[in-house]
């Protein structure tokens, strides 16, 4: 059985998110989402809140399933049994880092596969950064979130 991981913080999960998980449901047996504690990063939703809103995301796809961790990625993936690990490549600004990331795992855990995959081209320059950044100044961003994400960011930053 091909079970693949999906890292990130996902703060939130934006449509460009789901459509990789989406994408990589088409090629894998099972794809979890695991949500990345990551301590250098500043986050808006807190672990749970992040792994409860994946879990709506993916209500109705039997192939997936949602999780956290801590430490580094490829230990994760081998104590999940995982032959892969899913990355989104948005542009080739992001190239740089996701093929410095894929060659350090791999030196770490050579049994362990980078898989790249590229989103639908409406979601090339979208990132939650951006979506936090809108939302913080009450900016429609019905067009890149989940409604019940939109719903979560609203109540967040007071939206009217």
């Amino acid at each position: 059985m091909a079970k693949v991981i999906y890292p990130g913080t996902f703060d939130p999960v934006t449509n460009g998110h789901i459509d990789i998980v989406y994408r990589a449901v088409e090629l894998f047996d099972e794809v979890i989402v695991t949500v990345a504690r990551n301590p250098s990063k500043t986050i808006l939703f807190s672990v749970d809140e992040r792994v409860e809103m994946l879990k709506e995301s993916f209500k109705d796809l039997k192939k997936v399933t949602v999780d956290s961790f801590d430490g580094l990625v490829v230990d994760h993936a081998r104590n999940l049994n995982a032959i892969g690990i899913i990355r989104g490549l948005r542009a080739i600004s992001d190239f740089e880092y996701e093929f410095q990331m894929a060659l350090m795992n791999r030196k770490l855990a050579g049994e362990i596969t980078t898989i790249l995959l590229m989103p639908h081209a409406k979601y090339t320059y979208l990132n939650s950064t951006i979506v936090r950044n809108l939302a913080q100044f009450h900016g429609d961003i019905s067009e890149f979130v989940p409604p019940h994400v939109f719903e979560r960011l609203k109540k967040k930053f007071g939206y009217k």
